[in-house]
């Protein structure tokens, strides 16, 4: 009798046992899927494929999806069209509840010395700079070339994160109120772009920012260039911002074109097109 109960015994540890282990594995599957439904309760104005899109992009602060990016870079610009369109319905795909310190962080160039990656910006009203505060510009991003053709102007030094809401931001990314203007010359900061591009559409939307920071709202704001391939010279630039608030919210893709121009993006080049056409 002692040897079945022993064998009963053991036989209902066994299981024990196995009851423990598949209740571990429920609870795992569960709290995995808490944590993801947590995510998404902890910024409520936060879609749920925002924070999808935050995850693929392996950041705390959002973005686009890596095959989001790659199908903006497979985009090719139609004369006529608008020079910019918008991206998941003008709505960001950043993480409000993100913000915690006023900096910016600058991605390190890739392999070919591109700004290939996205420049995240924590943002508040001390960063808002004027004109006064410009610097001599003198690096040379990737595909950047003579900065005039037949007296028009056709290249700009394209800044990520604007010089005019950068104010006090070093190279490092980090507040320092000596930096009056934003580090300008940093080439983690730089693309090279159209003039139509920055001076024409860019602007309309950094306008934007340094508005909201000027009425006190602190701002994510993010600009990602895209680039197709190994080519020099981006196709466009995404840029989407979102206040903690809420009341500031867009997401766009600039394509980085010229009126009268068409680039060779392998190398940046442009020649002469006067049936190139752009409307802003």
């Amino acid at each position: 009798m002692a040897k079945k109960r022993g064998r009963k015994k053991r036989q209902n540890t066994s299981l024990l046992s196995v009851a423990i282990a598949a209740a571990a594995i429920i609870w795992g599957v569960y709290t995995k899927g808490g944590q993801e439904n947590l995510t998404s309760s902890s910024s409520s104005s936060t879609s749920s494929s925002a924070v999808s899109s935050a995850q693929t992009a392996k950041t705390v602060y959002g973005g686009l999806a890596k095959s989001d990016y790659q199908k903006l870079a497979q985009e090719t610009f139609k004369s006529g069209g608008k020079g910019w369109r918008y991206v998941n319905n003008n709505h960001s795909t950043l993480v409000k509840s993100a913000w915690k310190v006023n900096r910016v962080i600058y991605s390190n160039l890739d392999s070919q010395n591109r700004t290939s990656s996205s420049n995240t910006a924590f943002l508040e009203k001390r960063n808002v700079a004027n004109d006064s505060l410009r610097v001599r510009q003198y690096v040379q991003p990737t595909g950047w070339h003579s900065n005039r053709q037949n007296g028009t102007q056709i290249y700009n030094r394209g800044h990520l994160i604007a010089y005019s809401v950068s104010a006090g931001i070093d190279q490092d990314g980090n507040y320092n109120p000596k930096n009056q203007s934003g580090d300008q010359n940093n080439p983690k900061n730089l693309f090279t772009q159209s003039a139509f591009s920055n001076q024409k559409i860019q602007t309309i939307f950094e306008s934007k920012v340094r508005s909201a920071l000027r009425s006190g709202k602190k701002v994510i704001y993010q600009a990602t260039p895209i680039f197709k391939g190994r080519e020099l010279m981006a196709r466009g630039i995404n840029l989407q911002a979102v206040s903690t608030d809420g009341s500031l919210d867009f997401n766009v893709y600039i394509y980085n074109v010229q009126p009268g121009y068409q680039f060779d993006y392998e190398t940046g080049r442009a020649k002469i097109d006067r049936g190139m056409k752009v409307s802003e």
